[in-house]
């Protein structure tokens, strides 16, 4: 299973204005300078998470972007649904089910579809509280390791 460029730095584009909770929210062009994200491709992730209505506009067009809820109320799986339907590792488990040659009479699609739901339950056990958390320690430990000569 690979997750998408756009769930990737949807993740990390969340993860940002979650270390900003509470604060005046951020730009565009910040959030793409802090994470090496194309201006331009940014665009694509902020519609789709304005979409899904996990952040907000601060005041307006060409204005800052802030989560529309708490940190610890947003999920991991709920920026994935911001850019993917579902989660489906193979084709027999999505709700379609339409390319399953076994339908429901399948020891590996029992398998499969066993293993979509603990990667689902994980997702959604993941909050932007605990990543920003963990990224304020990484940006810190980063911070006391830099030597001025």
């Amino acid at each position: 299973m690979k997750l998408n460029t756009k769930t990737r730095y949807g993740i990390r584009t969340m993860i940002e204005l979650a270390m900003d909770w509470g604060g005046k929210g951020l730009f565009q062009k910040d959030i793409s300078e802090r994470q090496s994200i194309s201006y331009k491709y940014l665009d694509h992730i902020i519609s789709a998470l304005k979409t899904k209505g996990l952040i907000i506009n601060v005041e307006g067009k060409k204005s800052g972007y802030r989560l529309s809820r708490k940190p610890e109320d947003i999920t991991v799986y709920d920026i994935f649904t911001a850019f993917e339907p579902e989660l489906s590792i193979v084709d027999c488990v999505s709700s379609s089910k339409e390319k399953c040659i076994g339908n429901k009479s399948c020891a590996a699609q029992e398998l499969w579809c066993e293993l979509n739901n603990h990667i689902i339950k994980f997702l959604k056990s993941q909050n932007l509280k605990v990543l920003s958390d963990k990224q304020s320690e990484f940006n810190s430990r980063s911070e006391e390791n830099i030597f001025v000569i």
